[in-house]
């Protein structure tokens, strides 16, 4: 008979710690994502509409989060831009997870001239720091959220197509794939149904933390400016525009900066657990 192997008592408080983590997480994303679909069901006030005799109210019962400069509540604003700073970033995640994909699978499954050249384009772009290539990017393109969507999509371009390559080259000297291709059929077709297939797994893991990624070169280019045009709320104006009160309304920039992080850090919690547990 063979052994039974009991669980250290670290080990189980260690796993139970991890998995409460990854819960928290999800839990947080979840709630976010309530804000972007149905922003009227957490936040009831009209975003654009201040109070001016309330301006500059420090957190309380009545406002969560505190008033801005032309009291405005900053809890709904926060919730309202939601929507469009999340919106900006599931699009510039899927331009970076197709394009990224099919530049990869491509070059690892034709392989020579083309892998070679394809991936020293790559490797440049991975030099380059993601936020500098989105902000020439978007300078070339011009203001706007959509504009900050595409920008930061290209960015993460090269790390999907990094790590579908090297996921490509695993699977295609894969048995499987060889009977594939000795019982007659196409090379797309294994390509597609058992290639593909097989090595997307750690794409949709980087996918998920990418996410967390994609949040704050958004909200980076909107802190600059490049974003959508006031008095729309986004999470890096919000932070833009209460710089200016730091000192005496710290509110404004730092409760619109923890929802941020804790985006950031929730996603790429979820991203790293899903590349230790593997995606089916």
């Amino acid at each position: 008979m063979g052994r039974i192997s009991i669980p250290r008592p670290a080990d189980v408080r260690k796993a139970l710690r991890a998995n409460a983590f990854v819960a928290v997480s999800a839990l947080i994303l979840v709630l976010v994502l309530g804000w972007a679909v149905a922003p009227t069901l957490f936040a009831g006030r009209d975003p654009l509409a201040g109070v001016p005799a309330q301006k500059l109210r420090a957190p309380n019962a009545a406002h969560w989060f505190g008033t801005d400069n032309l009291g405005r509540d900053l809890y709904t604003r926060v919730v309202h831009a939601a929507g469009l700073s999340l919106t900006a970033t599931v699009f510039a995640v899927a331009i970076g997870l197709v394009v990224g994909s099919a530049v990869g699978l491509v070059a690892g499954a034709v392989g020579g001239i083309v892998d070679a050249a394809v991936m020293r384009i790559v490797d440049v772009l991975l030099s380059i720091p993601e936020l500098l290539v989105s902000l020439a990017l978007v300078t070339v393109l011009g203001f706007g959220t959509r504009n900050v969507a595409i920008a930061v999509g290209f960015a993460l371009v090269a790390r999907f197509a990094r790590v579908m390559r090297t996921e490509v080259l695993r699977v295609r000297r894969a048995p499987y794939v060889e009977a594939a291709l000795a019982s007659g059929v196409s090379w797309p077709a294994v390509l597609l149904r058992h290639i593909l297939r097989n090595a997307y797994a750690p794409v949709a893991a980087l996918a998920a933390v990418e996410f967390g990624v994609a949040v704050l070169a958004v909200s980076s280019l909107s802190f600059l400016g490049y974003g959508a045009v006031p008095p729309t709320p986004e999470w890096g104006s919000l932070i833009s525009e209460g710089r200016n009160y730091l000192a005496t309304s710290w509110w404004m920039t730092t409760l619109p900066g923890l929802v941020i992080v804790a985006v950031v850090l929730s996603a790429q919690r979820l991203g790293r657990a899903l590349a230790r547990d593997g995606v089916r």
